[in-house]
This record gives C-alpha cells, sequence and structure tokens, in this order.
C-alpha cells in the first residue's frame, strides 16, 4: 500500500496477483493484489484524470468489453506525454484461442486506430484518444527456446512482414505494445 503522502506515478490495470512493484493496482477480483477494486467494464474508473505517468495492461486488455473504451480511458488518465504498455496475446497462438474468458484478439496493426500518424486512425477516426504507437514486440515477456529466436529476430524486426508471410507457418504467443500519449 502507498502512503497518503505519496501517491503512485504508475497504474497496473487487472493486475491479478502480478502487481508492478510501487504501483497503484485495479483489478475486480478481491483475492488478488489490487488496491482498488473496481470492474474495468464499468467506466469511468474512480481515479483522477490525468494522474498517471504509466499504465500497465498486462494481459488484461483481451479479457475487457470494449477495448476503444477502456483506452479512452487509459488516455484520460495519463499525464500528457505518459506511456502506457500493452500486452495481449498474439491472434494466431493456441493461447489466445485456448481461454475462454478472452474476447479480442490483437495483430500488430491493433493499436493503429490511435496513432494519428497512420492511415487507418485517419480514415476511420473512432476514437478522439490519441497515442504514438513506439514499438511493437513479439514475446517480450516470455522465455524462448533457442528454436523461436530466430523467428523472434525476424518477427521484431519487421512485424508487418512475419504477420503477413511467416505468422501462420510459426505463430508467436504474445505482443507488448509501447504507446506514448499524444
Amino acid at each position: 500500500m502507498h502512503p497518503a503522502s505519496e501517491k503512485p506515478w504508475i497504474l497496473d490495470l487487472g493486475c491479478g496477483k502480478k502487481k508492478r512493484h510501487g504501483a497503484l493496482g485495479v483489478d475486480f477480483n478481491r483475492r488478488s493484489d489490487a488496491d482498488v477494486i473496481h470492474d474495468l467494464n464499468v467506466f469511468p474508473y474512480p481515479l483522477e484524470d490525468a494522474a498517471f505517468e504509466e499504465v500497465y495492461l498486462d494481459n488484461t486488455l483481451e479479457h475487457l468489453e470494449d477495448v476503444i473504451r477502456v483506452m479512452e480511458e487509459v488516455h484520460r488518465l495519463l499525464k500528457p506525454g505518459g506511456l502506457v504498455k500493452v500486452i495481449v496475446p498474439y491472434f494466431r497462438s493456441t493461447w489466445a484461442s485456448i481461454d475462454p474468458t478472452h474476447r479480442h484478439f490483437f495483430t500488430v496493426n491493433s493499436f493503429a486506430y490511435f496513432d494519428p500518424d497512420d492511415e487507418i486512425c485517419t480514415r476511420y477516426e473512432y476514437t478522439q484518444a490519441r497515442f504514438k504507437l513506439e514499438k511493437v514486440v513479439f514475446n517480450e515477456t516470455l522465455v524462448n527456446r533457442w528454436t523461436k529466436r530466430l523467428m523472434l529476430k525476424l518477427a521484431n524486426r519487421w512485424p508487418s512482414r512475419y504477420e503477413y508471410y511467416l505468422s501462420h507457418l510459426y505463430p508467436l504467443d504474445d505482443l507488448s505494445f509501447y504507446l506514448r500519449k499524444l
């Protein structure tokens, strides 16, 4: 728990039992390590505007009902220039489909709708929440066998090419997105 005089600047949404050190954790599960018990499908979240420098959604977003609304809420909670890291299962991964609680699947372009530098964002304008996509990383949080290392190097160097030409032959497991609030 955080002393009242010291507010955390990191927010861990859907923290479960692995809340990041020094973060304010939010989860619906009372058996989790959360500081705030709240259903992330209910808006707005009971947190102050622009209160956090970093927000983490670690294997959380795929379970929630409305990806766009969650990202709008993350945008509201972040300070200008704040960082959000989203870790989700890759759509071709066996693990993405095996969990019956997963509602969404993600590709390397899933966050293009939030980046004004991407044609998809300017074409569809589903939301006013804007983030700069800084990088996409495959299997960043997983321990990988030596057999995956070459494919990971290729996928992380050329994510779109990997997805289009190789992912159906050699599927990887998860994606980490680093986004900066604009």
